[in-house]
């Protein structure tokens, strides 16, 4: 069995990051992948692991050569299977691969709402599932809350699996010299108290609301630190900014932007929060989680259904029931933080591994 990937790009986010962690266990299929845009971050890391990687860089303009392209370099690679990632990798994928007589087509969809503006993706969406009856042969969701949703939309229920997204557990096991140097940078004093959050900034992400939220913690905790990491966060961004000076509260956030030692982050966090208004499966709180961390997250995606009743859940885009949730948290003591923390690590590693994702998958490719 060969499998060759296909996904929109191949910067860092939740579905580059899971693509990565199960092709570095596919290396016995052979595995190709090929993003549709640039080759990005996790694409760099692919090449340094011995992975066959083509980035087409795909643009309005040229759509109809980049099908084309992609279906050449299918057809040179004769896979079993090919899996797409993303909304426009399942169409430009799942048409490439259908005009290739490629055997079988896996899509796979990571997302549950959009954001308010993405229009064209909005209409994309119900063209893919119109030819979710034609092109695929099976359809992976991350999520219990996407799959309900696609359903919503009219895809063919048969066709629909969940599969959720794994961990490598071994990644949380950080140094003590690596956070105690990360703190040392940021001047997080050990008697200080931090609540952080992961994830590029987006409207989606809901970054605001952490912030709002923010503001209000601080009229009951003046001295808690708020730390910030992802994309786009970053001193100067002055959308970030203007949202921080209205907490009138500056010197209490710490903006890191985007990091490659996120388990490093967290563990410089007391608390982790999840304040997207609209999430699949949320990897930043499984990764939160697995570190040990106590959590609050909104009703976003599975949240819920990843934390069990050990996750506190505030309502979506409610800045103020967010604040409540978190300072439930802050309100209690370290022990009681401590063993809600190793209940949700032991969670994750007992449901939710790297080698339970990577089977789900076999599974599905195996069954085919």
């Amino acid at each position: 069995m060969k499998i060759l990937h296909v996904i929109t790009g191949l910067n860092t986010g939740g579905a580059e990051a899971v693509l990565f962690s199960l092709v570095s266990e596919q290396r016995d299929q052979s595995p190709v992948v090929i993003s549709l845009t640039s080759l990005g971050n996790i694409g760099k890391n692919l090449i340094d692991t011995g992975v066959p990687v083509v980035a087409l860089g795909l643009k309005f303009y040229n759509f109809p050569l980049i099908i084309y392209k992609l279906y050449k370099l299918i057809r040179q690679h004769n896979p079993t299977i090919v899996q797409t990632w993303l909304y426009h990798a399942d169409f430009v994928g799942g048409l490439s691969a259908r005009l290739a007589r490629v055997r079988f087509i896996v899509w796979g969809i990571r997302t549950t709402e959009l954001r308010k503006d993405s229009y064209l993706t909005a209409i994309l969406r119900k063209v893919l599932a119109l030819l979710s009856y034609s092109i695929p042969h099976k359809i992976i969701i991350n999520s219990e809350r996407g799959m309900e949703r696609h359903i919503r939309l009219g895809y063919d229920t048969s066709k629909m699996t969940v599969v959720p997204n794994g961990f490598n557990i071994q990644k949380a096991n950080v140094g003590s010299n690596l956070i105690d140097d990360l703190k040392k940078t940021l001047a997080i004093n050990s008697n200080d108290f931090v609540i952080g959050c992961v994830g590029r900034l987006s409207q989606v992400k809901g970054q605001d609301v952490f912030i709002k939220s923010a503001g209000v913690i601080l009229h009951s905790f003046p001295n808690i630190k708020f730390l910030m990491v992802g994309r786009g966060l970053v001193y100067d961004n002055p959308d970030v900014m203007s949202l921080i000076k209205e907490t009138g509260s500056t010197d209490n956030f710490i903006l890191l932007g985007e990091r490659p030692d996120i388990p490093v982050c967290l563990k410089a966090m007391d608390v982790f929060c999840v304040p997207s208004r609209s999430e699949g499966f949320p990897n930043t709180l499984g990764e939160a989680m697995l570190a040990g961390l106590p959590c609050v997250s909104t009703d976003a995606g599975d949240a819920s259904i990843i934390g069990g009743e050990d996750v506190c859940i505030a309502n979506v885009n409610d800045f103020q029931d967010l604040a409540k949730k978190l300072l439930e948290i802050v309100n209690k003591s370290d022990e009681e933080r401590q063993l809600i923390g190793q209940r949700l690590s032991n969670r994750i590693i007992n449901e939710y591994s790297l080698e339970a994702m990577v089977i789900r998958f076999q599974d599905v490719y195996d069954n085919l």
